[in-house]
């Protein structure tokens, strides 16, 4: 029987290598619509990041300012194909919760406010919109990828974290448990 080659001990070796870097870092197999493993599902019980950043409307705003609500983050972009598929949604779980205490924050990893606004006019959306130009929020929930969603109870913790896209169903299911909770 031949011996395997050196070549190919070292490319199974660094095949091996890659894989356990990849799964440890990004939690490979966990997060999906369940929110556990890598990427912002590992964020659940820590407290929120919040960065000042600029809305459509040229203020300032940052999740900090809705302690007390339950907060809906949504990272997206108006190029993100899933981000558009769920948009409307987000619109319609906002709509049917927000004077349960619910405020959704869509916030626009990159893009221009002229794009952002082209978004927000043409999905018809009352939620705020942040501009988060330099991406912090990204880089501070984990996002693997766009979409990225975050549920943050009334005391600025984050409940949930997941990656992709969410229906209404799944998105009912995530913010359903903080409504819910008494407010201490």
């Amino acid at each position: 029987m031949p011996r395997p080659s050196l070549g190919w001990a070292i490319s199974l070796i660094a095949i091996v290598a890659i894989f356990l870097t990849v799964k440890f870092y990004f939690g490979v197999g966990g997060t999906g619509a369940g929110g556990a493993g890598g990427g912002p599902g590992m964020l659940a019980g820590a407290p929120a990041q919040s960065y000042p950043v600029k809305t459509l409307g040229g203020t300032t705003d940052s999740i900090d300012h809705y302690r007390g609500r339950v907060v809906l983050v949504n990272l997206w972009a108006s190029w993100c194909a899933p981000c558009r598929s769920e948009t409307p949604a987000l619109e319609q779980l906002y709509e049917e919760n927000r004077a349960k205490g619910l405020v959704i924050l869509g916030i626009d990893q990159g893009e221009s406010a002229t794009a952002a606004s082209a978004f927000a006019r043409e999905m018809k959306l009352s939620y705020p919109i942040l501009l988060d130009e330099d991406q912090q929020y990204g880089r501070a929930y984990a996002a693997v990828g766009l979409p990225t969603t975050l549920v943050i109870d009334r005391t600025g913790h984050i409940l949930r974290g997941i990656d992709g896209e969410l229906s209404l169903a799944q998105m009912r299911d995530a913010v359903g448990p903080a409504l819910a909770a008494k407010v201490r």
